[in-house]
């Protein structure tokens, strides 16, 4: 997973496949707070749900990078979206798994969301044709 391509201006622009095809363009701002994630005294690692923010305990934490970091660890370069919180830390196998699975959730989430969008906006399209069909608005040129 890649942060995204960086811009002369410093940002970091992601381009991201919908369902539908399109192809939309995130830009990430470079004026978020960036920490490390340390462990506590008594830990080797630090041990927490990677998708909870540690500043503002939101659940929508994602990454923006993650790499292997030796044969059991995961460099993960995390971002909160609602606090724009973000942190790079090293953590171990069963963690970065549990954090896949909270992101393949999310991921479910969002694609029934989206479809159940999809589904309302196609309904509403054709109760619109349906009444320009009923008011003799559609002539044969409009096709």
């Amino acid at each position: 997973m890649a942060a995204g391509t960086p811009t002369p201006e410093g940002h970091y622009v992601k381009r991201v496949v919908l369902p539908s095809g399109k192809t939309i363009e995130v830009v990430y701002f470079e004026s978020a707070r960036m920490s490390t994630v340390q462990p506590g005294p008594d830990q080797d690692t630090v041990r927490q749900d990677l998708h909870v923010c540690l500043d503002c305990s939101s659940t929508l934490v994602y990454p923006t990078e993650w790499e292997e970091a030796g044969p059991e660890n995961w460099r993960v370069a995390l971002r909160c979206p609602n606090c724009e919180w973000t942190a790079v830390g090293v953590f171990p196998q069963d963690l970065v798994d549990n954090f896949d699975e909270e992101l393949d959730h999310g991921t479910e989430q969002v694609v029934s969301d989206l479809k159940q969008l999809m589904q309302a906006n196609m309904a509403e399209e054709i109760d619109r044709f349906v009444a320009a069909l009923e008011a003799g608005a559609l002539l044969p040129e409009d096709f």
